[in-house]
């Protein structure tokens, strides 16, 4: 394509083809380009790296050229690769073998035209003569011409899917599609939609006709990886831990710790580990293995126990949303955790968290689909989703003013985090000493609102799951004095901000999506013992539910002290566009309100603190308890 005299940018793709075929050999995945560089910035284009599976065939590399006015530069005669092998994720544990071949391009110059021509190769032994995978054109190309193509040897035709933009773009022959974009246009996902829209300007292809026929291919791979060799000294663990734990359940959750705690996490993809697991014997032995490799192992030791239980294919990252919409393809999992059944219910299992994590019966993560890896095929399985219980952040606040409003308050800071992010914290304080992390805090609020930080207690409730930290010290406490006796002060985490219009020009019958969340606010304070009940107030109490999310706050004034409570539940994640629109106009009277409690020493009467709701305390009760009036009921 010619590069116009009006080319804006870093660099104009005169051509870019990316061309994949099918055969028995596997995947063969050609890309050559030609760009034209425009600015200092995308010289980088220079610097040329092919990474590959050194199980698979070697890159070929057909050409690299730079031209430059009248004359074309054949790099490769005077340039050589580097290879070398890379670990480019070792410092998260991940081994994958791959190879990396390097070359900077020397002497190129804005204005220089770059050609670049290599084909890779992908073949997994693990899926025998099945391949797959995605065809894409990014959300935002840079100006040019760009080819898309697959191909396929006869017999190897695979099933295809596409996106009705790449439909309208399709040319097809006997054995091959392919796509041409001239300057495509910037792709645009719906704001504030949920992930399956976000899918554009994609082609898939799978060999595996159905999800069930994905499951059947690996179960063997992990029912021979499971099956222990008659030596094997894992027989005299299950055994142990058969006549250490008297339920099942009990026995479960010690050979899921025995995995977690006595098996290192390192990902392991040498020689197609990417897709087969290591035997269980084999991952015991060397007492480190990836998720394939420890989840057969809990397999191996759960089967010695008597206990029904399968492998689960996931995504872990938060992007199966749509997954029903889309081909069998493996790639679309990054994960894989266990699933068994005792006394009639349902536990997930998976070994590569730390050893806190029990058998639970919700997943860690927030899956929305699951594929289970069994003999007759498993089918792909939606998670159903409820609000939650629980809220996933607590965070409670005791201001003790009992001395005066001039004098400082003695302050307890507690915050409570469920989930993921509990298990990292678990992670990260159980390895230093109770010193160590007052010493830490106490050089953390240096100059803050803390005049002194006594001490700091954590601790894990793995009955909860929870992660639970505890500040103590003191602290100025900022009355407002509007000089005539009167006093507010402003609640911590009392308010809300108003939420966001949701508002899009089009694609107005896409659903809008928030996040699923549940946090909770309590702030206690004990008010000067020289005041009475009657000289205090409160802002309003309300529930509000607007956008699919319960806004919550309660108050109460009981025993020298104003208890206030405030919670933020999405209950309805996905909400359409007429919802939408109505809550609109809801906004401008919603209660933005910060949670400010007033002092009237001469305006006595009828307290004026809370609706007649009863609220507890942040020292009243266990907040780690899965029913905490932090939200109100969920609508019906």
């Amino acid at each position: 394509m010619p590069v116009p005299e009006t080319a804006t940018g870093s660099v104009f793709f005169r051509r870019q083809d990316a061309e994949i075929h099918l055969s028995d050999q596997g995947q063969a995945q050609y890309n050559g380009y030609r760009v034209k560089i425009l600015q200092p910035s995308a010289l980088q284009f220079g610097n040329i790296s092919i990474a590959w599976d050194p199980s698979a065939s070697a890159p070929i590399v057909h050409g690299i050229k730079v031209f430059r006015d009248e004359q074309t530069t054949d790099v490769l005669k005077n340039a050589t690769f580097e290879i070398l092998r890379r670990e480019d994720q070792l410092e998260q544990a991940k081994l994958d073998g791959t190879l990396t071949a390097v070359l900077r391009v020397p002497d190129l110059r804005v204005g220089d035209e770059l050609e670049v021509e290599l084909t890779t190769f992908q073949h997994s032994p693990a899926l025998g003569t099945n391949e797959s995978g995605l065809l894409l054109l990014g959300p935002s190309p840079q100006p040019g011409r760009y080819r898309l193509g697959l191909s396929w040897d006869e017999g190897h035709k695979p099933d295809l899917k596409m996106t009705a933009d790449m439909t309208a773009a399709m040319q097809s022959s006997e054995r091959a599609i392919h796509f041409q974009f001239d300057n495509p246009r910037l792709q645009t996902a719906p704001n504030d939609a949920p992930i399956r829209y976000q899918w554009q300007r994609v082609v898939e292809y799978s060999d595996f006709h159905d999800w069930p026929a994905l499951s059947r291919h690996f179960a063997p791979l992990y029912a021979k990886a499971s099956t222990l060799a008659p030596e094997s000294s894992l027989k005299l663990e299950a055994a142990r831990l058969r006549s250490a734990n008297k339920s099942q359940l009990d026995r479960a959750s010690a050979a899921l710790k025995l995995v977690q705690q006595n098996v290192r996490y390192i990902y392991v993809g040498l020689n197609g580990g990417n897709l087969v697991p290591a035997s269980a014997d084999e991952t015991w032995r060397r007492r480190y293995g990836d998720c394939k490799g420890k989840t057969v192992l809990l397999l191996a030791l759960l089967r010695e126990l008597g206990i029904d239980a399968e492998a689960v294919l996931v995504n872990s990252n938060g992007v199966d949303d749509g997954f029903d919409q889309r081909l069998p393809i493996p790639q679309l999992f990054d994960h894989v955790l266990v699933r068994a059944r005792i006394d009639g219910k349902v536990y997930w299992l998976d070994g590569t968290l730390p050893p806190v994590a029990s058998p639970s019966a919700e997943p860690i993560f927030p899956f929305r689909w699951v594929l289970p890896v069994t003999a007759q095929g498993g089918d792909l399985e939606r998670m159903e989703w409820r609000p939650a219980a629980a809220p996933e952040e607590i965070s409670l606040f005791e201001i003790d003013a009992r001395a005066g409003f001039d004098k400082p308050a003695r302050i307890v800071s507690t915050e409570i985090v469920r989930g993921v992010p509990a298990l990292e914290q678990q992670v990260q304080f159980s390895a230093v000493s109770e010193g160590q992390l007052l010493e830490l805090f106490r050089q953390g609020v240096t100059g803050g609102a803390w005049q002194t930080i006594d001490d700091v207690k954590w601790r894990y409730d793995q009955k909860a799951g929870a992660s639970i930290l505890t500040i103590s010290g003191t602290a100025a406490v900022d009355w407002e004095d509007d000089g005539s006796g009167k006093k507010s002060l402003a609640l911590p985490g009392g308010g809300f901000n108003p939420p966001e219009r949701r508002v899009r020009i089009d694609h107005k019958d896409v659903p809008f999506y928030t996040k699923p969340e549940y946090s909770c606010h309590v702030t206690t304070v004990r008010l000067p013992s020289s005041t009475k009940p009657n000289q205090w107030s409160s802002e309003k109490s309300y529930d509000t539910r607007i956008f699919g999310r319960n806004y919550h706050r309660a108050w109460e004034l009981r025993e020298g002290a104003i208890r206030m409570i405030r919670g933020s539940r999405i209950e309805q994640p996905e909400i359409t566009s007429a919802t939408a629109l109505r809550d609109n106009d809801r906004i401008p009277a919603f209660d933005n309100s910060m949670g400010w409690i007033f002092y009237r020493p001469s305006e006595t009467g009828k307290n004026a603190v809370g609706d007649g709701a009863s609220v507890p305390a942040t020292y009243d009760i266990d907040w780690t308890a899965s029913d905490v009036p932090c939200a109100s009921a969920p609508e019906t």
